[in-house]
């Protein structure tokens, strides 16, 4: 955990968050095997994401920055529902196996090769690109029995906190990919969506 505070990553898993709350997250997460991420609601990540994509995962890699390993995956981008048009993004996460060496962290989901999500994404001032609210960030796309595509996840197994660090209780979401992209475009003013060619 201290360490993604030192790489950045901070702003990813807690935005928005009093400093007192972020004390208390910090003691939560010393003192319990877990992560603790304040609750996102669709339209936070929606105002808050720097871009938001529907992409296929095509490859992956792991590097160790400092003492953490991350696993970059390279996403084929289908369509952008907010931020810079892109035909792949590089999304950055913390865990994986480089040098013989293997580390994950609670909170941190793994992305499948060939699967495609939809995406909440931010990129800090390092350039690097992470999901916001790590889990709460990731929805896989799949299709109902009419052939309708969907955008859903499960519910976190990671300590939730609100905005006034009072826990509080995941829930699971699952939508229509048009009410969804529909939600984005209305938090997030001035985006479209654009197929990427």
């Amino acid at each position: 955990m201290f360490s993604a505070i030192n790489s950045g990553l901070w702003p990813a898993l807690v935005t928005g968050v009093s400093r007192s709350c972020v004390v208390l997250s910090l003691l939560v997460c010393v003192s319990v095997s877990g992560a603790t991420l304040e609750r996102l609601t669709l339209d936070d990540m929606s105002s808050k994401a720097t871009a938001v994509i529907r992409g296929k995962v095509v490859s992956s890699y792991a590097t160790t920055h400092g003492a953490t390993i991350y696993t970059h995956y390279r996403v084929q981008v289908s369509e952008v529902w907010k931020g810079p048009s892109q035909q792949f993004v590089d999304v950055m996460l913390p865990g994986g196996t480089a040098g013989g060496s293997r580390q994950s962290f609670a909170g941190v989901p793994q992305l499948k090769g060939g699967d495609e999500y939809v995406m909440f994404l931010w990129t800090g001032k390092s350039g690097n690109t992470q999901l916001m609210g790590l889990t709460q960030g990731l929805f896989s796309v799949s299709q109902d029995a009419s052939g309708e595509a969907l955008a859903s996840r499960g519910v976190s197994a990671e300590l939730m906190l609100d905005a006034n660090g009072k826990a509080v209780q995941d829930q699971a979401v699952r939508m229509t990919m048009k009410a969804m992209n529909s939600r984005v475009r209305g938090s997030s003013t001035g985006s479209a969506t654009r197929q990427v060619q």
